[in-house]
């Protein structure tokens, strides 16, 4: 059976990205399932970037086909922050937390409550002779008052309309408007050809 590796160590990516392929004939693998690997740079300028970079990296590592995902954050009160550095805006293995704080104090520097924001993903698949690069993207509000449980990230700050924030979505609502779930929505089918 073929195999996909899902080259992310964040355990609500990888539920994600797990749950959309979960229809093809593949097995799937996550970096979880090898010791010791080491992180990829992720100095790309863009998203794409940074999955491309991700992507290539463990597929020469492992010689398994992977997928990899950057994803973040655009907040146009903060000239685009954290974006390509949504992971690491508090450090290098920041947690949720630290960085949802120097999201709010970057916030309260420039002195507002609100601004509109957008979530951004790309998606890249590298197997040998295969590149695909999809993107996804929803608009919406951060707001310095959080709401609900649910999801990862930003997630509770990242309103997508006036009363409810990511967090506040079961997975099955979050995937139908996500920045995530429209990226792989646009690679399942140009993946199931593959396995076609």
């Amino acid at each position: 059976m073929k195999k996909i590796l899902i080259a992310t160590r964040n355990n609500g990516k990888l539920r994600e990205m797990t749950a959309a392929l979960s229809k093809l004939p593949v097995k799937i693998l996550s970096l979880a399932d090898f010791d010791n690997l080491p992180d990829a740079v992720e100095d790309g300028k863009t998203f794409e970037d940074n999955a491309r970079i991700k992507a290539k990296f463990f597929h020469e590592l492992t010689g398994i086909a992977c997928l990899a995902d950057d994803s973040g954050l655009e907040v146009d009160a903060l000239n685009g922050e954290p974006g390509v550095n949504s992971a690491r805006y508090a450090g290098y293995h920041a947690d949720d937390g630290t960085n949802n704080s120097v999201l709010l104090d970057k916030l309260k520097k420039v002195g507002v409550e609100k601004s509109t924001a957008d979530y951004r993903c790309a998606l890249c698949f590298i197997d040998d002779g295969v590149e695909i690069l999809t993107v996804g993207k929803i608009d919406g509000t951060i707001k310095i008052s959080p709401r609900g449980n649910g999801g990862f990230g930003y997630d509770p700050y990242f309103y997508i309309n006036d009363s409810k924030t990511m967090a506040e979505l079961t997975a099955a609502e979050k995937d139908l408007i996500s920045h995530r779930g429209e990226a792989l929505r646009k690679i399942l089918p140009l993946l199931e050809a593959l396995n076609s």
